[in-house]
Parts: structure tokens; C-alpha cells; sequence
């Protein structure tokens, strides 16, 4: 059984109403999870927004390896994508990395819309800026720290945004939220693996203990002393298998007989690297 079945149809929804709005809207603020970048990265946004100038936020940064967040950061204003095909030049990246309680860096994106909008007219035009990116990673909670009040509903769980909302900031910026949005189908199983381990894909729809094995064997290779020092372990297990089988024992999630329930050890993993508690983690480098 794969680990992760999820293709819902609100998504192609969600879809059609960016491409709708994209021709009237002249900034898009992309949110990124800081700790897989790629990942939460949606390349049918690219495809949308074409020329029009991104605001890349790595949200969740004090979740996230510091180092690599840098690297992310330079990569993303680096890059380069293709023509559209009309003659014109891709639109411009600035990447800024936000934190999850303090996102002091925030508040530089209401003047970066203003300079960066593409059809200013006159000094009383008021840019209008798209704020997207995949379920749960962390848009609505930027949209309140702009406004510094709560105005769009924040939850832990993915899609919570289920239409589009629209606010004025204090600058006089448009901003026009809208519901996550994800691939029809992921082709990357290890992009869906990371987007299921952070959390933006409904716990409902994924298999629980084939994420929490690959979320374990991939933070023995990178981040093995902060597993060793979170759960008290003597050494470094051998394999993600292994992992889960400590982590229960250490955990008490035992099933009659002693036996490790694997599903409790998986949920204590998962739980813990998502809150940060594992520590600064990063599940992925740019390429």
C-alpha cells in the first residue's frame, strides 16, 4: 500500500481560482515551509504567475536547519527560470525567511510589493499582491502578523483556508488570500514523504508508520546526535525500523506482551519533529 493517497478534488478548485485571479493581481507572495523549500515549492504556480514578480517566504525558519536556510535563500533569488514563451523575462525573486511566533522579517513584505508590483499608476495606486502556497504551511498566520490582528482562520491541520479572502494592509497593498493549494498528483514520493512528515497533507490520508520509517531513516543520516539526545538513546540505531522500536520502548507505547505498537512510536516521532522538539531540522538541500 503506498504511504500517502491524496488527490482531493477541492485542489483542482483551488487551482482554477488562482489562475483566475493571477492577470489581476501584480506580486505573488509564495509560502514555503523553510524546511523543505522544494517541496512545498508548487511548480504549477510557477507555470501561473509566469513574468509577474514572487515574494518567496520561507516560513517556520526557526524550525528549520539555519545553515541550509540560508543556502535556500540564495538559491531561490539565483535561479532562473525559462521564458514564458511571450517575450517576456521571468519576474523577479526576493526570498526572506520569517519565524513561526516572531516573524519580525514580515514586515518588509508590504513595501516589497509596492516596489516590486509590475503596472504601478500614479502614487495612489494600490498594489495588489496573491499570497499562496501548499495547505498548512503557514499563510494565514503571516496574513494576520501583516495585519497585526486576526483576520484569517489559522489551524494545524492542512486546507483549513477553504475560499478566498481579501485584506487591505496598512500600506494601502491588496492582499487576496487564498485556499492551499498542491499538485493534482505528486510525482516525487520523497516530496510527498516530506510534505506528509510536516504536516501538510491530512494525518487521514497517510500511512503513518511508512512516513514516520522514512522520516527516521533520514534524520539518522543528517541529525542523528539530536534523535540521540531527544529520546535518551544509548547509541545511534541502525535503520528507521530500529528507531521506531526504541522510541516506543522509551515512549511506553507497548502493546500486550511487550510488543512495540509501531503507530504510537511513529506518532511521538512525528509529533516531535514537528513542533521542533527533535531540534533545527531541515529535510532537504537545494540542489
Amino acid at each position: 500500500m503506498p504511504p500517502i493517497q491524496w488527490f482531493p478534488g477541492h485542489m483542482t478548485k483551488a487551482r482554477r481560482l488562482i489562475a483566475e485571479a493571477m492577470p489581476s493581481h501584480d506580486v505573488v507572495i509564495e509560502v514555503l515551509d523553510a524546511r523543505l523549500p522544494r517541496s512545498s515549492e508548487n511548480p504549477l504556480l510557477t507555470e501561473l504567475r509566469r513574468h509577474k514578480p514572487c515574494i518567496k517566504v520561507l516560513a517556520k525558519s526557526d524550525l528549520a536547519d539555519p545553515a541550509l536556510t540560508k543556502a535556500w535563500l540564495r538559491f531561490f533569488e539565483e535561479e532562473k527560470h525559462p521564458s514564458p514563451g511571450d517575450g517576456l523575462a521571468p519576474g523577479v525573486v526576493i526570498a526572506i525567511a520569517i519565524t513561526t511566533e516572531r516573524p519580525a522579517e514580515a514586515q518588509q513584505i508590504p513595501a516589497l510589493c509596492k516596489k516590486l508590483a509590475l503596472h504601478p499608476k500614479g502614487p495612489n495606486k494600490a498594489p495588489r499582491a496573491m499570497i499562496v502556497g501548499v495547505p498548512n504551511v503557514g499563510k494565514s498566520t503571516l496574513i494576520n502578523t501583516l495585519l497585526g490582528r486576526k483576520a484569517a482562520k489559522v489551524g494545524d491541520e492542512p486546507a483549513v483556508t477553504k475560499g478566498q479572502q481579501v485584506v487591505t494592509l496598512k500600506n494601502g497593498t491588496i492582499l487576496s488570500d487564498n485556499p492551499g493549494i498542491t499538485w493534482p498528483k505528486i510525482e516525487d514520493d520523497d516530496a510527498s514523504l516530506r510534505l506528509a512528515f510536516a504536516g501538510s497533507i491530512p494525518d487521514t490520508a497517510i500511512d503513518y508508520e511508512s512516513v514516520a520509517s522514512w522520516g527516521a531513516d533520514y534524520l539518522l543520516r543528517h541529525y542523528p546526535d539530536q534523535l540521540v539526545a531527544r529520546f535518551k538513546l544509548k547509541s545511534v540505531p541502525a535503520d528507521g525500523h530500529a528507531l521506531l522500536l526504541e522510541i516506543g520502548k522509551r515512549r511506553g507505547a507497548l502493546r500486550a506482551g511487550g510488543i512495540v505498537d509501531l503507530h504510537r512510536a511513529a506518532d511521538a516521532l512525528i509529533h516531535d519533529f514537528r513542533s521542533g522538539a527533535i531540534g533545527r531540522i531541515t529535510l532537504e538541500s537545494p540542489p
